[in-house]
């Protein structure tokens, strides 16, 4: 009886199998695995991924990102994939370098339009605040975020695939580092959901990235609460955005209360 020949599989099935795998290792296992097994199937047999993420590479996947109109993990009752879950997985079976990684979060374009539209970048609007930085107050003013750093993307959705992809692989510490600063972009999303299309800010689906165990039908290994790492010296305390202004009502309302007690006095 002959030997069966050797062969190399080209398939996407060949990178879900553990057995031999001798890539980069994600919390000690195959990064492809953070997906559930039924959504990698969707993933590796629908359109999207067979025709446009064939052959991707770090520079190239950054160029099809940058075509993408909204956010979601799975449409439909057949639980078709979204294109932004298909580059997701992409990602995970590129592991690319961290500063790569952090060149997408904050990557800006050259061309002053916005995420592929066809119209110029207009001036920022009252919920659209230039370079993500400030936050509205209610005397009209702003506060710059003590916490944001680096440059806001002019690619919203490719920000929104870095942050999932940080979220998925990187460390505690490095989470909550690298995506906090980005609460303070407020610029619209949207995000397909199996029933349509739903409104969404950036700064809620980096909200929900920290805060939930199940974003774009991706069950998300559970994160540390923030005051634990505080409690172990290995994050310091955030400053709130609008402390501030807090700290300036609560001496207003203090000052109203002694000139209440002082007429009190006064009338006895």
């Amino acid at each position: 009886m002959s030997k069966p020949h050797a062969y190399h599989r080209a398939d996407e099935k060949a990178f879900l199998d553990d057995r031999g795998y001798s890539g980069t290792l994600v919390r000690g296992q195959n990064p492809a695995m953070l997906i559930e097994k039924g959504v990698r199937e969707r993933i590796t047999d629908s359109f999207y991924w067979k025709e446009q993420c064939f052959g991707l590479n770090a520079a190239t996947l950054c160029d099809r990102a940058a075509e993408l109109k909204f956010i979601g993990g799975t449409t439909g009752l057949s639980g078709k994939p979204t294109p932004f879950l298909c580059l997701v997985f992409k990602m995970l079976q590129l592991v690319p370098r961290k500063n790569i990684v952090l060149e997408y979060l904050n990557f800006d374009g050259d061309d002053g339009v916005d995420d592929g539209d066809e119209e110029p970048k207009q001036e920022p609007e009252a919920d659209d605040h230039e370079e993500g930085s400030s936050v509205p107050l209610a005397n009209g003013g702003a506060v710059q975020d003590p916490n944001a750093l680096g440059k806001r993307g002019l690619f919203k959705y490719l920000r929104c695939l870095a942050a999932f992809y940080i979220r998925l692989t990187w460390e505690p510490v490095e989470i909550y580092t690298t995506l906090e600063p980005l609460l303070s972009d407020f610029r619209k999303i949207k995000r397909r959901t199996k029933d349509g299309f739903t409104l969404t800010f950036v700064d809620q689906f980096i909200d929900d990235l920290l805060t939930k165990d199940r974003v774009c039908a991706t069950s998300l290994w559970k994160l540390p609460a923030r005051q634990q790492l505080e409690d172990l010296d290995m994050l310091e305390v955030r400053e709130s955005v609008l402390q501030a202004e807090v700290d300036a009502m609560d001496e207003e309302e203090g000052s109203e209360g002694d000139v209440q007690v002082v007429e009190r006095s006064d009338s006895d």
